[in-house]
C-alpha cells in the first residue's frame, strides 16, 4: 500500500480573508488579495491545491521545476510560476517576494535512494524557512506526513519529522498537517492497486488499517489554514475522510475492488516477501520502482489511522467526500485519462 503521504456532508467555510474573525490575524495584502506561495505546485497535492486557491481567489506563486509559462500567470490569472526547485536560493527569494504566507508541498515520498529524502524533505524545508524569514513572512504551513510519528520505520518518516522539527523550532507562525494515505485524479500510487483490483487480486502488507483522505479534500484544508488563529497557530493536524477507526486494508481493498466491479481477493503477505517484492521491482524499474526497502518498513506497520485528538477543529475544515464515493470518482477519472 502506498504512503500516507459522492457523499457530501456539511463543510465549514474558510476563515474569511478579508474581514477575519476575532483571533484571526490577517496576511499582509496588497490591495485587498494576499499572495500565497507554494512549493510543489505541479504535483498531485499541489495541483490540487492550486485549484482551491483558484477557487477562493486567491493570488498564488508557485515553485517549479517545469512549469506552463514559466514567470507569467496560468490560464485563470491566479498563479505566477517561479522556475527553480528547493536547492536554489534565489528562486526562493523570488518565490516568497510580496507573499504573506507559504504552503510548503514540495518533498519526495519514494526513491531508492534514502539519503536524498534529508537532502529534499530536511534541507529543502530549511531553505524555505530561510527565505520566508528573509521576507519578513510569518505564516507557513507544512505538509508533512503520518510517516513522522515512527520515524525508526522508514527514511521518509525520519525525513519528515526532521522536517517538523525544523519548523516548530523557527519561530515562525507554523502549522503542520500530517495527511494520511492520499488519493484522488492524477495520483500513480494508489493507481497500482486499482489496477490490481481490475485484475480480481489486490496483495496487502501484514493486517493493519490506514486513515485515508481525498486530494481535494486535503487540498481544501491547506487553503483553509493559511489565515492564521489560536485554532491553527502551532498545531499539528492528522485529517482524514471522517472514517472512524480508518481503513482495515481488506476493507480498503474490497471498496477499492468495488469501484473498478470486481470482487477481489486481498491477501496479506508477510514483510519477508514484500521485502523480496521490493528488490525484484528495483532490478525491473531501477529508479522508477515503486515498491522501496524503505516504503516496505512503513507499510508493515500496523496502525497507520488518524488520531482523534489532532483532528482539524470543524469550525476551520470538515471532510466533504466519503472513501466509497472518492473510489469511485478516481476509478472513473483513472479510466477517463486511460490509465486503467
Amino acid at each position: 500500500m502506498p504512503r500516507h503521504h459522492g457523499h457530501a456532508r456539511s463543510c465549514a467555510a474558510p476563515a474569511a480573508w478579508l474581514c477575519p474573525a476575532p483571533g484571526c490575524h490577517s496576511p499582509r495584502s496588497s490591495g485587498g488579495l494576499v499572495t500565497i506561495a507554494v512549493t510543489g505546485g505541479t504535483g498531485f497535492v499541489g495541483k490540487a491545491t492550486l485549484d482551491a486557491l483558484a477557487r477562493l481567489d486567491r493570488p498564488v506563486k508557485a515553485l517549479a521545476r517545469t512549469a506552463p509559462a514559466i514567470g507569467g500567470p496560468d490560464a485563470t490569472g491566479h498563479v505566477q510560476w517561479i522556475s527553480g526547485n528547493l536547492a536554489d536560493k534565489p528562486a526562493l527569494a523570488d518565490l516568497v517576494s510580496g507573499a504573506s504566507s507559504v504552503i510548503h508541498i514540495a518533498g519526495l515520498t519514494n526513491t531508492p535512494d534514502p539519503a536524498q529524502f534529508e537532502t529534499v524533505n530536511v534541507d529543502g524545508t530549511a531553505a524555505v524557512i530561510a527565505a520566508a524569514k528573509a521576507e519578513g513572512i510569518r505564516r507557513l504551513v507544512l505538509v508533512s506526513s503520518l510517516s513522522a510519528r515512527k520515524p525508526d520505520l522508514s527514511a521518509y518518516g525520519a525525513s519528515k519529522l526532521a522536517a517538523e522539527e525544523l519548523v516548530k523550532a523557527s519561530g515562525l507562525d507554523w502549522t503542520i498537517v500530517r495527511p494520511p494515505g492520499v488519493y484522488g485524479p492524477h495520483d500513480v500510487d494508489y493507481l497500482e492497486m486499482f489496477r490490481a483490483a481490475r485484475m480480481g487480486i489486490v496483495p496487502l502488507p501484514p493486517g493493519g488499517a490506514s486513515s485515508m483522505i481525498h486530494v481535494h479534500d486535503l487540498a481544501t484544508l491547506l487553503a483553509a489554514l493559511v489565515p492564521s488563529s489560536a485554532a491553527v497557530r502551532s498545531k499539528i493536524f492528522e485529517p482524514d475522510d471522517g472514517r472512524q477507526g480508518g481503513w482495515a486494508h481488506k476493507e480498503m481493498a474490497q471498496a477499492i475492488g468495488a469501484a473498478m466491479g470486481r470482487k477481489v481477493f486481498a491477501p496479506h503477505l508477510p514483510q519477508a516477501v514484500l521485502s523480496a517484492a521490493a528488490r525484484m521491482d528495483r532490478l525491473i524499474r531501477g529508479g522508477d520502482a515503486r515498491l522501496t526497502a524503505d516504503r516496505v518498513g512503513y507499510m508493515c506497520h500496523p496502525n497507520w489511522v488518524a488520531r482523534s485528538d489532532r483532528a482539524v477543529p470543524p469550525a476551520i475544515w470538515q471532510p466533504v467526500i466519503t472513501g466509497e464515493a472518492g473510489f469511485a470518482s478516481t476509478a472513473e477519472w483513472y479510466r477517463a485519462a486511460g490509465w486503467l
